[in-house]
Formats: structure tokens, sequence, C-alpha cells
């Protein structure tokens, strides 16, 4: 897919939208008059919807801010000026309605929702492969979903728009409950028009399993843990995922799309607007990779004392020291996952992983409950990691290991904010971190939108 990724540029013309609200209008009228013919152009179409999930306010940027540094697992580093004063609001829990970082985060995903609801709403009169339109149908309904889950985490109650906005419609927030059922009803039907698998140029495009693992989090949110449970054997038994055997080879260029991974983002580099931000973001030092090295969304120190003597998690995840053009070691915390050597700045072939198999395990060691078999899963991830076993003696209890477990494993992939608040941990475990002052559920809906959008209500 990553060779697709190269002709997106081309298709921003068939994307414009409106400036009002959140980037919900639909294509230009001049634009939609000579599109949305043939399956060619939806093809072209769910591309561009793929390319959305790279912008800096969705996975990009905006998503590791508002779901890792909104958490324990990293912070903003030593820079709190200019740009970084946004993050280190959000890193503490002071930002406002008007934090520029908060505000992309919203426009960018309802502008992927924008282009879904386009495609939904015009594919289905068009004449075209049955097994195609089922396909982008399916992709286009997990993109939108995977927006809206995200949405709804980190705002609560927000505009569900379902079809292509027209202007003069009047947007009306409903709950997160209502945002996630609809989910609920649009995976399940995305899961049976994908496929299990894709091979050639078309790898990295949404599958069964994908879906499926966004289905199982959304039941597991609203707290339908026995229907998880039949979601999560569904794509333990039927989809072929497997733990790679070394977490190291887990990261990389050479190791992306692997046998572990669900869903990734596709970047790819060149100089073409495809490339991903976060070696620069992460990297401590401009001695470390072409360009500026941000030292954005570093580990916290509780993080780096959380993992266990031996645990083979540590090494590829993060780093504690670099050694600098001088040959001198300095002590720095970075995230390593991410890494590689760019180019040019800002433009790495790095993917973001957003689903893999190891977090369906857990999931379904979470829908399971305590029990011999939760904790068969949980160990089956500590054991590629060098651990050893834990059990019902082990000290803590099984929601407190489960979650420790997660936040080890699955460290700057995007789940920690999320997972501390559906165990109900974020009080508990947040007061503990001396960056946080006081927490709070939800971010603030854009000032921009509540200007607009006089009946929107903070949470």
């Amino acid at each position: 897919m990553k060779r697709i990724l190269y002709i997106i540029f081309f298709t921003a013309c068939f994307t414009a939208c409106s400036d009002d609200f959140t980037d919900l209008a639909p294509i230009s009228n001049r634009n939609e008059a000579d599109f949305y013919k043939t399956s060619a152009d939806f093809e072209v179409a769910i591309n561009a919807s793929y390319s959305g999930l790279q912008s800096t306010g969705v996975y990009g940027r905006g998503y590791w801010t508002m779901f890792e540094m909104r958490s324990d697992n990293t912070d903003q580093g030593p820079d709190a000026t200019g740009l970084a004063r946004q993050y280190t609001e959000i890193n503490s829990f002071t930002e406002d309605a008007l934090n520029e970082q908060v505000s992309s985060v919203w426009s960018e995903s309802y502008k992927v929702i924008s282009n879904c609801n386009v495609i939904l709403s015009r594919i289905v009169d068009v004449e075209m492969d049955a097994s195609l339109k089922s396909m982008i149908t399916g992709e286009a309904l997990f993109i939108r979903s995977l927006m809206y889950y995200h949405l709804a985490i980190a705002y609560g109650n927000i505009p569900l728009q379902l079809t292509p906005f027209v202007s003069g419609d009047e947007l009306t927030q409903v709950d997160q409950a209502t945002v996630l059922n609809q989910l609920i009803l649009d995976l399940t039907e995305a899961e049976a028009g994908l496929s299990v698998s894709y091979s050639g140029n078309d790898i990295g495009r949404a599958t069964k399993g994908a879906a499926a693992t966004l289905l199982a989090k959304v039941l597991l949110t609203t707290g339908d843990n026995a229907a998880a449970v039949t979601v999560l054997r569904r794509i333990v038994s039927d989809y072929g995922y497997e733990l790679v055997d070394d977490y190291a080879e887990l990261w990389g260029v050479a190791n992306e799309n692997n046998e572990e991974s669900i869903f990734e983002v596709q970047f790819i580099s060149g100089g073409i607007g495809q490339g991903s931000l976060f070696t620069n973001d992460f990297s401590p030092s401009t001695d470390l990779q072409t360009g500026s090295g941000f030292a954005r969304n570093r580990p916290t120190i509780s993080l780096m004392e959380a993992y266990e003597d031996g645990d083979l998690r540590y090494d590829p995840s993060m780093g504690d020291t670099y050694v600098n053009l001088e040959g001198e070691t300095i002590e720095s915390r970075y995230v390593k996952k991410y890494w590689s050597d760019p180019a040019i700045e800002n433009d790495s072939d790095i993917n973001f992983v957003v689903f893999r198999y190891a977090d369906v395990l857990l999931m379904l060691a979470e829908a399971l409950g305590e029990s011999s078999e939760s904790y068969d899963l949980i160990n089956e991830v500590r054991a590629r990691a060098g651990l050893e076993a834990i059990d019902g003696t082990t000290p803590g209890s099984f929601s407190e290991k489960l979650l420790n477990e997660r936040r080890l494993e699955l460290a700057f992939e995007n789940h920690r904010w999320p997972d501390l608040k559906r165990f109900n941990a974020q009080g508990k475990i947040l007061e503990a971190e001396p960056f946080i002052s006081g927490t709070r559920e939800f971010f603030f809906i854009p000032q921009r939108e509540i200007d607009i959008n006089p009946n929107f209500e903070q949470n």
C-alpha cells in the first residue's frame, strides 16, 4: 500500500472541505459532478481517506499527544516554551479550549470522517463489482469508526455525523454511549465486508482483524465483556495472527506489517508529504538523525522504573542515554520504537502500529476476567519478554496486574489513556505523577466549535 500513497497527493482536489464547523461538508459541487462514478473513483477516494490518517492532527502527532502524553507514560520533556507549551499543558491537564493541538485533533479527525461519509453515501447507487464495493464500504466504515472511537474517548459527547454535512444543517451532540453503540453496528458490518488479509500493494489496508480488534475495544469500553470475548476468540482462531518471536523485531522499517501487526498507518519517505514526524519529534538530540531532535513524548521515570529486571521490552522501547557526536554519553529519556534516520527532516518511512496481536491477547484476558485462562494469555505475552509467569498469588489485584502488563507491552502505542479510563484508574495512578496537579475525564471541545455551534456544551 505504500506505493499507493505516492498518488494520494493528486486526490486532494476531490476532498476539499468547507471552513465551517469540523470539515464535515461534502466535496465541492464542481468535483462531485465529475467524480464518484466508477470503481476507480472510489478506490482513489478510499486511498485519500487512508492518507488522512497520516495528518498531524491524527496519527501524525495529535493522537500520541492526547493518548500517551495525557497519561503517566510520557511527558513533554525540558522544553516548555513556544509550541512545546501546548504539549506541556496537555500533559499536566492545564490546557484550555484554545489549545491548538486539541483543536487539530478534532478538526482533522472530522475531516477524515467527512471523506468516509461521502464514500459511503455515494457508493450505494454505483454499479461495480460486488466484492470491491463490499471491501471499500468496509474500509470506509472502519476508518470512520477509528476516528469516532478516538473522538468519543477524548471529548465524550460529540456530533455523530453519518452522512455528508450540508451547509445550514444543525449539528447536535450525542452522548458517548450513542457513539459507541453506532460503532458496534458499523464495525460488525465492516468486519463482514473486509478480507482476512491482502498481498502486494494492498498490504496495509484494513482487514477483518482490524475491524474486529476495534470492535472488541469498543465493546470493552461499553462494559459488554461477554460480547468482546466472542469477537476476540474469533480473531485468535480465524485470522492468522501470532506473536513475533523477538519483541525487538516488531519495530523499524524492515519489520513493518509483520505477522503480529493487525493495522498500521502507512508512512513513506521521499519528500512527497507522506513521511512521518516520529523520529524527529521523539529524538533527544540533533546528533542522532537528520535535522532537529525535539525531545517530545519523553518516557516518564515512573514508566522506566515499572519494568522488571531482564524485561526484553525495555531496550527496544526506549533509551535512557545516547552518545553524541563528540563521543560523550548523555543521559536522556527518549522513545525508540519509531526510530529511523530519514534523509529529510520530518520525513521518516516508519509506520505507526495501531493494533497488534499482543493487544488482542491482553484484551481477551480482560474480557474473561481473572481465571487460569486469562493468566495463560498474560503469560504468553510475558514469556516473550523473558519474564516469569504470574498467577493469582502474585501481589496485586487482577486488574492492577493486567493494566501494568498492558502499560509495559504497549507503551507509546496510544493505548494508555483509554486503558486508564476503561479501568477507572486514571485518578489513582496519575495523582502520583509530579507533573500532574489534577485530572479530568475529557478534553475541552475546541472553542471555535462552541462559537460556531452555540448549542454545544463542554463535557
